[in-house]
């Protein structure tokens, strides 16, 4: 019964951590917040990528939430965006024969990643909100070498609204 009463507190700071993003983007103004403010809002980065004079933070919010914010900060140390990117818009820039690698620098560290050994393809998961309230999830399919063969879109049944046990 404990492990069930910590897994159930995990599961709610969870919850209440994704739900506070929104806040915590807010608090933060392109020109004139600083690294310094992104990471006390935020915390740690999962991943950095240097590119082009920017640095880009991850804040990945998967498997449990339906979002990743990717943040640019300026050579000078200044925010210059932040970004929800799990979106049609991106999904779409995911292209055949891509390299997986582009893939994960685009939508950030997948839920859920699935080898199909037989098939020599993986299947790389991340769940996004189509719409406020439609959980769904977007699968990238790559080939033994990581290139991508497909991609596809579908309702996320593992949602809590789609899992069963509704009212």
């Amino acid at each position: 019964m404990t492990l069930l009463r910590s897994l159930f507190a995990a599961a709610v700071a969870l919850a209440v951590l994704a739900g506070c993003d929104p806040q915590r983007i807010s608090e933060l103004e392109p020109g004139r917040s600083t690294e310094v403010d992104v990471r006390d809002r935020f915390g740690v980065p999962d991943n950095v990528w240097d590119a082009d004079g920017l640095r880009t933070f991850e804040y990945n919010r998967q498997p449990a939430g339906q979002t990743n914010y990717m943040i640019d900060i300026g050579a000078d140390g200044r925010l210059v965006a932040v970004r929800q990117v799990l979106t049609p818009a991106n999904f779409a820039r995911i292209q055949s024969g891509m390299d997986m690698a582009e893939v994960r620098r685009l939508l950030g560290k997948p839920a859920k990643v699935t080898p199909f050994d037989l098939k020599q393809e993986t299947h790389h998961d991340w769940r996004y909100l189509d719409g406020p309230n439609t959980a769904m999830l977007f699968t990238v399919v790559t080939d033994s070498s990581l290139r991508v063969l497909r991609t596809q879109s579908g309702p996320d049944m593992t949602a809590p609204e789609n899992a069963g046990g509704g009212r």
